[in-house]
C-alpha cells in the first residue's frame, strides 16, 4: 500500500475548489477537492495514483495548484512549504521530517540559557556570500563562531518575486525562497549551526505580504479593512473569521520552531499587528511558543522589533503584557549613531538633544539616558511622531537584555540613499566605540553583517520585480522620497539594478587585511570580555551609570552589578587627546588605541576607548 497524500485549504466563501496536480507537466490531473468544516477543503490520494513525472517528483515530493470557484490560472497553496517555480507557481508538497538532523544533544542557544545577553548576528543570505545560498553561508558559519556570536538572525526567507531582494516583501509564510536554496537547505544550514554552537533566529513577516504573488485574498477574509497599515489593508486578527488567520500565521511560526528547529523568531514591526482583540495575537503567540518550547525541551524565543518603546511587549502575558522575550532598541541607535556622526536630519533630529526633548543638553547627554533608562522617548514629546511617545522603564526591576542594542542594522543601513554602513563616516577608533558601548552595554547586543570588520560594501535596498510596473514604481519611488529628505536624487541607488545586489554582497576577501583585521580582533576581544564580565546574569538598568561631557566630548559607562566585576568604559569622541576624570580604577582589560593612567584619572588619545576595572 503506497503512502497517502493529504492536501487541505482554507476557502470559507468557495462554492468549489480543484486541485491541479502536476500542473506545468504534461499529465495533469485535476480532481475537485471535498468540503469538510470550517469553510475547509480536502483531497485525499495514493502516492502511485500520480508518480513521478506524472504528479510527484523524482524524491516524492508533488507539484500542485487550486482553482478556486473555476478562475483560473490555478493559484499556489496559502500554505506552500516551496515555490520552485516562482510565486506565481504551483507549490511543492514536502515532508519535513524527513531529513536526517544531527543535532539530538542541541540544548538550544548558549546552551539552554536562550538568547538574553548573548551576541545575535544579523545576515541576509543573498549577500553574505557571493553565491547568495544556505549552503554558501554554512561555509561561513566558523567565521561567527571564531567571532563569538550566539545566535545568527536570518533576514526573512520568505518567497519573493525574482531572484534578489530583502524579503520583506514576502508572500509566503511557510516557505523558503527557491534562490537561497528551498526549506531542506534551511534544515541543513540549522543543523550545521547546531553542530558549530551556534543558534539561529528567522525574522519573519506576520504584519502584510508583498504586493505581487499575493493571492490570499482569493481563498478568504485574510485582510481586513477595519484597521490599515502603510501597505494597506490590515492582516485580519479581530475581525470576521479571524481565529482561522490568527491560527494560520501561529501555525506558521510553529512550523519554524518544531520542524525546522529554529531557536528564535525576529517578528517584523509589531506595532503594525492590528488587533483590538482581548487576548492580542502577540500574547497568544507567545504563550503557543512557550507551550513547544516545554514541549521540545529547549528555549525558543520571540524578538519584537516594536515602535512604541513600552517594555509591556516583552512583559509576561499573565501579568497582562505580549509576552515577547526581547524587543530591539531603536533609540539606542539614534543616539549612538547622532553622538558619533554629528547627523541631526529626519528622525534623528532629537537625539541632538535640546528643547522640546531634553532642553539645554547635547547628544551625549541624551546617549546618557538612552544607556541609563532604555529609551529617550519614554512619554515625553516625539517631534518626529509629532506626538507624546513611549513609556518609562522600571530601571530597579527591568531586566535590560530584554532590550536589543546594535550600532548597525539592515534597516539603519539599507534605508540610507547610497546603503552606506556608518564606517564610511566614522574614523577606525570612532566605530571602536560604537561597537564597544553596544558589546559592554547591559543589553543584548547585535551586530550587523560586516560590522565586525568594517567592510567596505555598502548593503543597499535591492529588489528584482519581475512586474515592469511594480518594478518602475519600486525605483521611481525610492529616488522621490530620498529627494524629498534633502538627498540627491543622483546618489540614489537603483533598487532594480542588478550590479546594486552585486555592491553589496559581503568581500571576504578584506576580512584579514590592515585596519579590518585589527576592528576584527577588537570585536572579537570586545565579545570574549562580555562573557567574562557578563555572562549569563540577569543585568538591570539600574546597574548602569553614565557620566558625559559635553565640551569635552568624553563619555564613561559604568556597570556594576551584584556578584559581577564592576568596570568602566571610558570614550573619547573628540578631536583631541583627553584626560577624563575617571577615579577608582583597577586595571587595564581592553584599549584600542592605548591608554595611561594617572592619579586624576584616564589619558586617551582622539577617539580612544578602553574598558578598565573600577
Amino acid at each position: 500500500m503506497s503512502e497517502p497524500v493529504v492536501i487541505e485549504v482554507w476557502a470559507p466563501t468557495a462554492q468549489s475548489v480543484e486541485i491541479v496536480l502536476n500542473p506545468l507537466g504534461n499529465k495533469t490531473i485535476r480532481q475537485a477537492m471535498v468540503p469538510t468544516t470550517d469553510g475547509w477543503w480536502r483531497w485525499e490520494g495514493e502516492r502511485t495514483a500520480y508518480g513521478a513525472g506524472n504528479g510527484a517528483q523524482s524524491d516524492g515530493s508533488v507539484d500542485y495548484a487550486f482553482i478556486v470557484d473555476g478562475a483560473e490560472p490555478a493559484l499556489p497553496d496559502p500554505c506552500s512549504a516551496w515555490q520552485p517555480h516562482g510565486v506565481h507557481g504551483p507549490s511543492r508538497l514536502i515532508d519535513p521530517n524527513a531529513f536526517e538532523w544531527t543535532d539530538d544533544n542541541w540544548r538550544g542557544t548558549r546552551e539552554g540559557a536562550g538568547i538574553l545577553g548573548g551576541v545575535i548576528y544579523e545576515l541576509h543570505v543573498g549577500t553574505f556570500t557571493p553565491e547568495g545560498t544556505l549552503d554558501a553561508a554554512i561555509d561561513r558559519l566558523d567565521h561567527l563562531v571564531a567571532l563569538g556570536i550566539d545566535l545568527v538572525e536570518l533576514m526573512p526567507i520568505a518567497p519573493f518575486p525574482g531572484d534578489w531582494g530583502w524579503g520583506y516583501d514576502g508572500v509566503g509564510l511557510h516557505a523558503v525562497h527557491d534562490w537561497y536554496g528551498g526549506p531542506l537547505a534551511l534544515q541543513r544550514f540549522v543543523d550545521a549551526g547546531h553542530a558549530r554552537g551556534l543558534g539561529v533566529c528567522l525574522d519573519v513577516v506576520h504584519n502584510h505580504l508583498g504586493p505581487s504573488g499575493n493571492y490570499l485574498s482569493r481563498f478568504g477574509p485574510y485582510f481586513t479593512d477595519r484597521h490599515h497599515t502603510p501597505w494597506g489593508e490590515a492582516v485580519n486578527l479581530d475581525a470576521p473569521e479571524h481565529e482561522h488567520v490568527r491560527a494560520f500565521v501561529i501555525d506558521s511560526a510553529l512550523r519554524w520552531l518544531r520542524d525546522f528547529h529554529v531557536d528564535a523568531l525576529r517578528l517584523d514591526a509589531v506595532h503594525e499587528l492590528k488587533d483590538d482583540s482581548e487576548k492580542h495575537f502577540l500574547a497568544e503567540l507567545s504563550d503557543a511558543v512557550a507551550a513547544l518550547a516545554d514541549e521540545v525541551g529547549r528555549p525558543l524565543d520571540l524578538i519584537a522589533e516594536s515602535d512604541l518603546n513600552d517594555v509591556a511587549m516583552v512583559s509576561p502575558t499573565s501579568l497582562g503584557g505580549r509576552g515577547m522575550t526581547a524587543q530591539w532598541d531603536d533609540d539606542l541607535h539614534h543616539a549612538l549613531h547622532v553622538a558619533l556622526t554629528g547627523e541631526t536630519h529626519g528622525y534623528y533630529a532629537d537625539f541632538a538633544g535640546g528643547a522640546p526633548v531634553l532642553p539645554d543638553a547635547g547628544p551625549l547627554t541624551v546617549l546618557k539616558k538612552v544607556l541609563e533608562q532604555g529609551f529617550l522617548h519614554d512619554g515625553g514629546w516625539s517631534s518626529f511622531r509629532e506626538s507624546d511617545w513611549g513609556a518609562p522603564i522600571d530601571r530597579e526591576a527591568f531586566d535590560a537584555r530584554r532590550l536589543v542594542a546594535y550600532l548597525q542594522t539592515h534597516d539603519q543601513v539599507g534605508n540610507r540613499a547610497a546603503g552606506d554602513r556608518i564606517g564610511d563616516s566614522l574614523t577606525l577608533g570612532q566605530q571602536a566605540i560604537g561597537a564597544t558601548l553596544v558589546l559592554l552595554s547591559p543589553m543584548t547586543p547585535m551586530v550587523f553583517m560586516g560590522e565586525e570588520w568594517g567592510a567596505s560594501s555598502p548593503f543597499a535596498f535591492f529588489t528584482s520585480f519581475e512586474d515592469s510596473w511594480l518594478a518602475e514604481a519600486v525605483s521611481e519611488g525610492r529616488r522621490a522620497e530620498f529627494a524629498s529628505h534633502g538627498w540627491d536624487p543622483d546618489t540614489v541607488l537603483d533598487p532594480q539594478d542588478l550590479a546594486t545586489r552585486e555592491a553589496s554582497v559581503l568581500p571576504w576577501g578584506e576580512v584579514g587585511d590592515g585596519d579590518h583585521a585589527r576592528l576584527l580582533a577588537w570585536y572579537a576581544g570586545l565579545v570574549t570580555l562580555r562573557r567574562r564580565l557578563i555572562g549569563t546574569r540577569e543585568t538591570r538598568l539600574a546597574d548602569v551609570s553614565v557620566e558625559v561631557d559635553e565640551s569635552a566630548r568624553w563619555v564613561v559607562m559604568r556597570h556594576a552589578a551584584a556578584g559581577s566585576t564592576a568596570y568602566a568604559v571610558v570614550c573619547n569622541l573628540g578631536d583631541s587627546d583627553a584626560e577624563v576624570p575617571v577615579m577608582g580604577v583597577g586595571r587595564v582589560l581592553a584599549s584600542f588605541d592605548g591608554v595611561e593612567l594617572g592619579p586624576d584619572g584616564v589619558h586617551l588619545p582622539a577617539h580612544g576607548v578602553a574598558v578598565l576595572t573600577i
